[in-house]
């Protein structure tokens, strides 16, 4: 009997111990990002205090010599390219995971799966290598002149493009792992029913993925927005708002990575590029936690 117990305490003692550690341990992931958070408006209050988050927000003039920071063509130059990554990638990653999922036949997925391992971990110097041997070329020499009379190959649609292509591989596992979970029973009910492959994938398998697509996009958009050594290697780095696909931009990862480290002794300039920083961190906290709401909206209809 004594010894049924202390088998029974040291099982109470066990699990009070693990749930006490995973609760340290959550706390301790949340306490992380506050700390993020307030550590970089502490190092952002000097610009802060000296021009005001309305006038660092909407201003376009550029000139640390001077003291003025405006960081509108950044957020512009960040949030275009990442809105053009996604545009291009998503369509495509969808349309194979599909295809791997729904109609591949065995070898193909053996080729396939082992090539996105490797696409997904070649580092993003590599691709901006690429966009730069590759993209840039064809965008000044090919496709460019056919609508802009002059462009660098540095543009907006450089970054987009070698940006889509290193967060495909990322949404095809992604989007391949959700498809799999689609039980078998929906799509033979739906083929029973005279619909073609294409009509389940598209009335079936994506509708009932809806959920898992949406959190698949938001971590992809994630990833996009703060890429930083690829898009500034192809995007041209140019202080001014894009107003074309063939125009340079100046994303806020470029601009940390380019001037951090060089120009700190103007006054204001590590606040300055903090304040960059900051402004990354908050609008990716914004959009997680507004993706969260819609994803919480979408998940309730579908079990409604």
């Amino acid at each position: 009997m004594k010894h049924e117990q202390i088998l029974l305490y040291t099982r109470i003692f066990k699990d009070r111990t693990a749930s006490l550690v995973m609760k340290i341990l959550t706390f301790a992931s949340l306490l992380t990002l506050v700390v993020m958070g307030v550590g970089l408006y502490y190092k952002s209050a000097d610009i802060l205090g000296a021009q005001g988050l309305w006038d660092l927000i909407a201003g376009s003039q550029w000139s640390p010599l001077s003291g003025k920071f405006g960081f509108w063509p950044f957020i512009l130059g960040s949030v275009y390219v990442t809105i053009l990554a996604v545009f291009i990638g998503v369509p495509i990653s969808l349309l194979a995971a599909l295809f791997l999922t729904e109609n591949a036949k065995a070898w193909v997925k053996q080729a396939v799966f082992p090539v996105l391992d490797i696409l997904a971990g070649i580092p993003s110097v590599v691709y901006g290598l690429w966009g730069t041997l590759i993209i840039v070329p064809w965008i000044a020499d090919s496709f460019g002149p056919h609508f802009v009379e002059y462009t660098s190959g540095y543009t907006l649609l450089a970054g987009g493009i070698v940006l889509s292509v290193m967060i495909i591989p990322l949404l095809v596992s992604l989007f391949v792992e959700i498809f799999l979970t689609i039980p078998s029973d929906l799509k033979d009910a739906s083929a029973s029913l005279g619909a073609t492959r294409w009509q389940t994938s598209r009335l079936v398998v994506i509708r009932k993925a809806s959920p898992g697509i949406i959190a698949a996009i938001v971590l992809a958009v994630s990833k996009a927005f703060g890429e930083t050594l690829a898009v500034l290697m192809v995007c041209g780095n140019v202080v001014d708002i894009p107003h074309s696909l063939f125009d340079p931009a100046y994303p806020l990862p470029a601009l940390i990575a380019n001037n951090y480290g060089e120009m700190l002794s103007l006054p204001m300039y590590e606040s300055a590029l903090m304040f960059a920083a900051l402004i990354m961190f908050v609008i990716i906290f914004a959009f997680n936690a507004t993706a969260r709401i819609i994803l919480q909206r979408v998940e309730k209809s579908f079990k409604l």
